[in-house]
This record gives structure tokens, sequence and C-alpha cells, in this order.
């Protein structure tokens, strides 16, 4: 097996180099052409389309977005909300995950290990929609504790994922 390969969880498939390689171009900018991205990659178009069809039906490429500056569109805070709760059922955490879910603020969604069970990254525009925010969510279900942390400053933030070094 080459170290360039790696092989994906669902099925058999692996991605070589090329794919590796596609991914990072669409990455960096999934408007480009068919073309472009193959010139790129050093495939003619045709082949660079049925990897990248197959990199969709794999489910290894999920969608392709356009990525919008918060700020410019009025949503210049981003807040960290680390949840506790008391209740670890199955029938609770799936109240609490529609709900959360159903909120236009979330931007991202994770339950932890350690010291909380579940932190959120939220974008608002101001203090006053983080606090309606607020008040939807500790009304959503019961909860043990709810710390919010609040951005001063963006120094990094990435899209794109690092593949294992090969």
């Amino acid at each position: 097996m080459s170290e360039l390969a790696i092989q994906l969880h669902d099925n058999n498939r692996r991605l070589d180099a090329i794919d590796r390689k596609i991914l990072t171009v669409l990455q960096e900018d999934a408007s480009l052409s068919v073309a472009e991205i193959g010139d790129r990659v050093g495939l003619s178009s045709t082949p660079c389309w049925k990897r990248i069809q197959r990199l969709e039906a794999d489910g290894v490429i999920l969608r392709r977005v356009a990525l919008v500056d918060q700020n410019k569109i009025g949503l210049g805070i981003s807040v960290f909300v680390s949840v506790e709760s008391a209740d670890h059922s199955e029938a609770w955490l799936r109240k609490f995950a529609d709900a959360v879910s159903a909120m236009p603020e979330v931007m991202e969604f994770y339950r932890m290990a350690g010291d909380v069970d579940y932190m959120l990254r939220v974008v608002v525009a101001d203090m006053q929609a983080y606090d309606v925010f607020y008040k939807k969510l500790i009304s959503a279900v019961p909860l043990k504790n709810v710390t919010s942390r609040f951005a001063m400053e963006k120094i990094m933030s990435v899209t794109a994922l690092r593949g294992p070094a090969g």
C-alpha cells in the first residue's frame, strides 16, 4: 500500500495523490471549472470530473459552498458557548440537539469530553442579539450551566482540511 493512499472508513476505496490534489484545489476555490481543476492536478476534464463525482458519491466532498465574511453582513460577534447538563439521557440529548440545531445563530455544535458537555460556536450581530439567543437556549431544555466566551479578534480561521502527510 502506498503511503499516499488512505483507506476510507465507509468502503475500501482509497484516496490517492491525485484525489488529494483535487481536494486541495476544491477547498481553495470550488468555483473553478473542471478543466481548470484538471490542469492543476494533471488530468484532462473527463477523468477529473469522474474523480470529483466519485468523491461526492463516497461522501468525501460533502458540498460546495461560498464562504461569507460575517462582519460584512452585520454578524460581528462570535461567541463560544459551553453547556453543562445534569441530564445525560438519550431523550434529553435528542430534545437539546433538535432545539440547538434549529437555531440559525449556531454555526457549530459539539458533544465534548472533559469538564463541559457541549460546545457551540454562535455568530450574532450584537450583544442584544446574543441575549435573545441566550434566552432561547436556556428555555429550550433544563441546563446545569452555560458559559459564554466572546471572541475579541479572529486571528486564524481555515476551512480547508489538511490530510495526513503523504
